[in-house]
């Protein structure tokens, strides 16, 4: 079967250890082309040299190498029928010492780049009533202290994918969102020099919070394997709108969709996070 016979998938952040090269394999293991995606393509080692898929630079911020991946699928496959935008950087830090600058680029990165991207790809995926899938995360359901950046944009870009859900249906085009929780991946390769701005008002707490971008919240972390495994699984069964997986997301999905009294949820949103400790601090 030919690349043009083939289905295809095009999936951004792509680089090693992450889930959206989780996300390549299994789609392979389903008979999809693949066009993987990540800024520096040097990253996805673990895709290279596999048939049946092609490893292109994207960063979602660029419109020309957006147009240039377009341009590609075109000519390589000639269709696309599922986008998936899991491409984004995370982000820890108290609201007060949040860079407004660096805010904006996240935004860029995580919210208005898959828009920018859903909209240039829209003509073949209407052409192929395929599917637009985005990965959200549980923390925009839930108040985390030190993740308010990082849960407004990926909120953000839920609420405007639910929103795009419904326009599109007319078109043939489905919509899914991942809300995604704990998963084994990459993500906290970004803060090894994690630190807090000199005159923080949490600096009596900074290797707390430091821990905590390394992975040390608490949480079991599924398998980057089993996560893929099941959102393909959706994907490919045709689900739409919102779909919960990964470590912690059934609990979460259970917490927020039910009659929880706000206090509870805010104990279990700060626990953990020192800032018990920062109270005692200031009081004693």
């Amino acid at each position: 079967m030919t690349s043009q016979m083939k289905k295809s998938v095009l999936i951004t952040g792509c680089s090693d250890g992450g889930l959206g090269s989780a996300l390549a394999q299994e789609f392979l293991k389903n008979d999809y082309h693949v066009f993987a995606t990540a800024r520096n393509p040097s990253k996805m080692s673990t895709l290279s040299n596999q048939p049946n898929i092609i490893l292109l630079e994207l960063d979602v911020t660029i419109p020309s190498q957006i147009t240039t991946a377009v341009q590609s699928v075109k000519k390589i496959s000639g269709r696309l029928d599922i986008l998936v935008n899991n491409a984004g950087r995370n982000h820890f830090s108290p609201v007060l010492d949040i860079d407004v600058s660096e805010a904006k680029e996240i935004f860029e990165i995580n919210l208005w780049g898959p828009l920018a991207l859903i909209k240039a790809f829209m003509p073949l995926l209407m052409e192929s009533k395929g599917t637009v899938v985005n990965t959200t995360s549980v923390s925009g359901y839930l108040n985390v202290p030190y993740m308010g950046l990082y849960a407004a944009t990926k909120r953000s870009l839920e609420l405007l994918a639910e929103t795009l859900r419904l326009e599109i249906e007319p078109f043939g085009v489905k919509t899914v969102q991942v809300i995604t929780g704990a998963v084994q991946s990459n993500g906290q390769t970004y803060f090894g020099d994690w630190k807090l701005p000199d005159g923080s008002l949490y600096k009596p707490i900074e290797e707390l919070i430091k821990n905590r971008t390394q992975g040390g919240d608490g949480h079991p972390r599924e398998a980057t394997e089993k996560y893929a495994r099941e959102v393909v699984g959706d994907i490919l069964e045709g689900r739409t709108g919102k779909v919960w997986r990964g470590g912690n997301s059934g609990s979460t999905k259970r917490a927020v969709t039910t009659d929880v009294p706000q206090d509870l949820l805010d104990k279990g949103a700060a626990q953990g996070t020192g800032l018990d400790q920062l109270s005692a601090n200031i009081e004693g």
